[in-house]
């Protein structure tokens, strides 16, 4: 008999930040994290991360709300006598899920701790399920990038300062936060400084079509792309930018579906896509898109939110496809944390190791996880 789910849990937890991250859509010094634990009738447990920040400032989605979503109607739709009768796999999920509109974060933090549990029941890894049509070239180490906040008091010497102990620790590539007053001289420092590393800006939408000429100012320095400039609705002006600008356009916030990056692709409002499970809405469809640019030969990248170990073991698991050609943003957890819910991931020669375990190879640890959570709430069958 297959297994169905039995219970699930929702814990929120605080991971202080080792140092205040500041983009153009506010500072976080705190990271509120909802995390989703399911356990299936057979005894398995699986976990999952819902991205959302606490205010409703790079989404529409926030943490009180993804509560609430989860709770009165996402998770019903997983426990009802129905319901748990039928298969848990990741297909049949989706399925399910599909009558709520919107609400991605919420849904993959669900769908992934499913998967998890459902994985980890068939003994099989995150990694070798998104990369089954071509398993001889899954990675099992993954090089990553670094994401560099704008700093708090805008001073360039403390830019180059962190700028360089991340060089020295070993990241790949270089991205650093803009927004209109800080991009064109910070970008210019850093460039000088080290002529040839990788090296990218993101605006998290902070510009507008009346700025362009501020996106051009910044194409001498030779950047490998510039992430999301205008508002994540303005394909039509993205496609003004990149047409306008050398620099290669990346989109990230605008990129919510297969649909709209083959849109977005379409309209050339882009050239490289940023895929970001929570926004995208799970693993399978980044899964998709990473297919259809591999297909279209389009090179991609995985983002990061400031995950915890649960939510950065999916996302490296992910990159681990072999159309992911560029550094992402699944930096090691000290890049963020003193301390992770789950072992820390530990950066190798400028590289990520793919958890070895079944599901995403991970899980809290039980003490780490005691102690950081503010609160918990059980989610029966209904």
């Amino acid at each position: 008999m297959t297994a169905g789910i039995d219970q699930i849990r929702l814990h929120r937890v605080d991971m202080p930040l080792v140092r205040p991250f500041r983009t153009s859509f506010g500072t976080q010094v705190t990271r509120d994290i909802l995390l989703v634990e399911v356990r299936t009738t057979d005894g398995v447990r699986g976990w999952g991360e819902c991205v959302a920040m606490e205010w409703p400032g790079y989404s529409y989605e926030y943490v009180d709300g993804c509560v609430d979503v989860l709770t009165d109607h996402i998770i019903p739709k997983v426990l009802t006598t129905e319901a748990r009768d039928d298969s848990i796999d990741p297909v049949t999920i989706a399925r399910r899920l599909a009558p709520v509109r919107g609400y991605p974060m919420a849904k993959t933090a669900l769908a992934t701790a499913i998967m998890d549990a459902w994985l980890r029941g068939r003994g099989e890894r995150l990694r070798d399920y998104l990369g089954a049509e071509y398993p001889e070239e899954l990675r099992e180490r993954v090089p990553c990038g670094v994401s560099v906040g704008i700093p708090i008091n805008l001073s360039i010497s403390d830019l180059l300062d962190e700028v360089a102990g991340y060089l020295d620790e070993g990241y790949q590539r270089i991205k650093l936060k803009i927004e209109p007053g800080w991009d064109v001289e910070p970008v210019r420092a850093v460039r000088e400084t080290w002529p040839h590393i990788l090296l990218q800006t993101d605006a998290n939408q902070a510009y507008s079509r009346n700025d362009i000429h501020l996106l051009r100012a910044m194409d001498p320095f030779e950047l490998l792309l510039v992430e999301q400039p205008l508002p994540e609705e303005d394909l039509l002006g993205h496609a003004l930018v990149a047409e306008a600008i050398s620099t290669p356009v990346c989109l990230d916030e605008s990129i919510t579906s297969l649909p709209v990056a083959q849109s977005a692709l379409a309209l050339k409002a882009t050239s490289i896509i940023n895929i970001k499970p929570g926004r995208i809405g799970g693993y399978v469809e980044s899964r998709d898109i990473h297919d259809f640019c591999r297909e279209k030969g389009v090179a991609v990248w995985a983002g990061g939110m400031l995950e915890t170990g649960i939510g950065r073991a999916a996302n490296v698991a992910l990159a681990a496809l072999p159309g992911f050609t560029l550094p992402g943003d699944t930096s090691a957890s000290r890049r963020y944390y003193g301390v992770d819910v789950t072992a820390p991931f530990v950066l190798e020669d400028g590289h990520l190791r793919v958890p070895e375990g079944p599901g995403i190879g991970v899980a809290p640890i039980p003490e780490v996880l005691a102690e950081l959570t503010n609160w918990s709430s059980f989610i029966g069958p209904r």
